[in-house]
């Protein structure tokens, strides 16, 4: 029993001296890098309000340096609505929308990226880059085919949010 005792007191001074070894380490290494802030992450799917649209796809956000980065948004948006367009079918539609450095959180840019599939056959590729971008949502819904105002839309969906700890992100 006794022996025990003192192996595990040994193994505890171990663990302590080493972990003392590696805090006075950790506060001697150099700064966080532009890579340690970078993100990527599969987002979707996500649906129109009704189930007859939807999308998925992929973000990478990749750091210059602080404030500085390129996001590249890639994807798939399907349409499935079987109706025709007499029978009141529509068009599947995502639109992107985002907060650059110098806007406040939640402080949207009038700028939207969208696309539109019509038809149930196969998908729309989505593609898309942008830079200097610290929050991204997207939105699915249904578009008529000659229309240009959504309907039955989803709600916003968080796929990068720069201010958020859950993405890594912590300014020096």
């Amino acid at each position: 029993m006794r022996f025990r005792t003192v192996l595990g007191a040994v193994t505890t001074a171990t663990a302590l001296t080493l972990g003392m070894g590696m805090l006075a380490s950790a506060a001697n290494a150099a700064p966080l890098s532009a890579n340690d802030w970078d993100y990527d992450s599969d987002w979707g799917y996500y649906y129109s309000h009704n189930g007859k649209a939807k999308a998925k796809g992929y973000i990478d956000v990749s750091y210059d340096e602080e404030e500085s980065n390129t996001v590249h948004i890639s994807g798939k948006l399907y349409d499935r609505d079987y109706r025709t367009e007499h029978q009141g079918g529509k068009c599947g539609y995502v639109a992107f929308r985002y907060t650059s450095w110098d806007d406040h959180e939640d402080d949207w840019s009038s700028s939207y990226k969208t696309y539109k599939q019509c038809g149930t056959h196969g998908y729309k590729k989505i593609d898309f880059w942008r830079s200097d971008v610290a929050q991204v949502e997207v939105k699915v819904c249904q578009i008529g085919l000659h229309s240009s105002f959504p309907t039955k839309c989803g709600s916003w969906h968080e796929i990068y949010n720069a201010w958020d700890d859950e993405y890594d992100y912590t300014a020096a």
